[in-house]
């Protein structure tokens, strides 16, 4: 599917980009073949003017025509015209010809024509070797009648062999076809190159949309299937007390697919950029003590040691969503709680940054944990990564209430993917660092607005 695509992509650019040189290639030809057409037209013109001022004036009787004397006025021009290759013709009043340069007179009508003409050639005394130089029988003229006070003294013709302009030209031709022959391939190696990179994004959008979609089809299957087979057994069971349990079941079921179904809605809105972001002030310090007193029982009903340790002299503020940043806390804390051992200890740091050229705030959740194999770590805030090593390992959850750890989990492994996604939305960092069987620390930077 990518592959056609980028197949048609490639094809549309270069197509369009040949039809743009095309058009450019053809306005370049037409406009310099134009240019060289008008400038043999002056020149020829301009030998026009040279030969009509030097022309010879015989005197003549009183009410006579006056005369032109052709050698003395045509031949002292003739070596000139022979070396730029034009070939001069002249014509009485009556339009007769009288004296000519070509060897053999082509014998062309006469037509007055200042601007300029192209005429074919054709004459039946060429020889053989002329017949088969085809552009010799082409002609460039420009034909001027010639007066001396009002009189009319007769026709000057002026001729440039019409090869000696399309030779350039067929040589712009040739040279412009071979360049456009040479930038379309280069062109369509180029939309080739630049689809594959347009196409990149999308081919990886779609995998990761596949990738989610599996993944979300997974986790909502199994609750879903389990709340089925709980709804079958009470339905068939009168029983009231098993009905209980069997709607117990169901019931935290539901709530296990509700906070999924939000965290999807989460993400699936953060990726479109659509997600509503209320932007304030926030003291991150009175906000962490929150969440620290939330989680409190959490850990105490676990026999686990939960210590903040934070500067209560400085209030720091965090220019951000209050809803975000509380969900932020409270997957990092919840989750050092779940995979920390009885007995253990969860060590929550806040504290400014001292370098002089930073201006950000420190978190730091230090757990003694089952911790994380470093080969996951790199995957570990992908969206449906969870650890299995970890996971059979996980400590055991008997003595805490499944209501408490229920309402903190969601075993989506979504949870480090939306904090990620969080800290990135308020321009931060998020790094772990991991020892197994030892313990986890979760580190993140959040840019300091001001203090509140």
């Amino acid at each position: 599917m990518f592959q056609a695509t980028r197949r048609r992509l490639a094809l549309w650019y270069t197509a369009l980009t040949a039809v743009l040189l095309l058009l450019f290639a053809s306005g370049f030809f037409f406009y310099v073949r134009n240019t060289l057409v008008e400038r043999i037209d002056d020149t020829l013109n301009h030998v026009v003017e040279v030969v009509q001022r030097s022309l010879v004036i015989e005197s003549t009787a009183p009410g006579a025509l006056p005369q032109v004397n052709l050698e003395a006025s045509l031949g002292r021009n003739v070596q000139a015209v022979e070396d730029d290759h034009i070939d001069l013709e002249w014509f009485d009043a009556s339009g007769e010809l009288l004296w000519s340069t070509f060897s053999v007179p082509p014998g062309i009508a006469l037509h007055p024509h200042q601007d300029g003409e192209t005429v074919h050639w054709m004459d039946d005394q060429m020889d053989d070797q002329m017949d088969n130089q085809i552009d010799d029988q082409w002609l460039r003229q420009v034909t001027q009648e010639i007066q001396r006070d009002g009189q009319p003294l007769g026709y000057l013709r002026v001729s440039h062999p019409w090869f000696e302009v399309t030779k350039p030209i067929r040589q712009l031709l040739r040279d412009l076809s071979l360049g456009m022959g040479v930038m379309v391939a280069a062109i369509a190696a180029i939309g080739w190159f630049l689809s594959g990179l347009a196409i990149a994004p999308v081919r990886d959008s779609y995998q990761r949309l596949k990738q989610f979609t599996a993944d979300a089809s997974h986790e909502l299957r199994n609750p879903i299937a389990v709340i089925q087979t709980n709804v079958q057994v009470a339905l068939e069971d009168p029983d009231p007390h098993l009905q209980q349990d069997q709607l117990r079941v169901v019931e935290r079921l539901t709530r296990r697919l509700g906070r999924l179904v939000d965290d999807l809605l989460f993400l699936a809105r953060q990726d479109s950029g659509i997600a509503p972001r209320q932007t304030e002030l926030v003291p991150f310090n009175d906000l962490l003590q929150e969440v620290m007193e939330e989680q409190q029982a959490i850990a105490t009903e676990k026999f686990l040691s939960l210590l903040l340790h934070l500067d209560e002299t400085a209030n720091y503020g965090v220019m951000g969503d209050r809803n975000q940043l509380t969900r932020l806390l409270t997957n990092l804390i919840s989750n050092a709680i779940y995979y920390t051992p009885t007995g253990g200890k969860i060590e929550v740091t806040l504290q400014r940054l001292k370098s002089p050229s930073t201006q950000q705030l420190q978190l730091r959740i230090q757990d003694t944990g089952i911790g994380i194999p470093a080969e996951a770590l790199p995957q570990l805030f992908d969206r449906f990564y969870r650890v299995d090593p970890a996971r059979k390992n996980a400590p055991d959850q008997s003595n805490v209430s499944p209501n408490a750890i229920g309402e903190n989990r969601t075993g989506s492994g979504l949870g480090l993917a939306i904090a990620k996604v969080i800290v990135e939305n308020h321009q931060g960092q998020i790094q772990v660092e991991s020892t197994l069987h030892q313990g986890t620390l979760f580190t993140v930077h959040l840019p300091i607005h001001k203090s509140p």
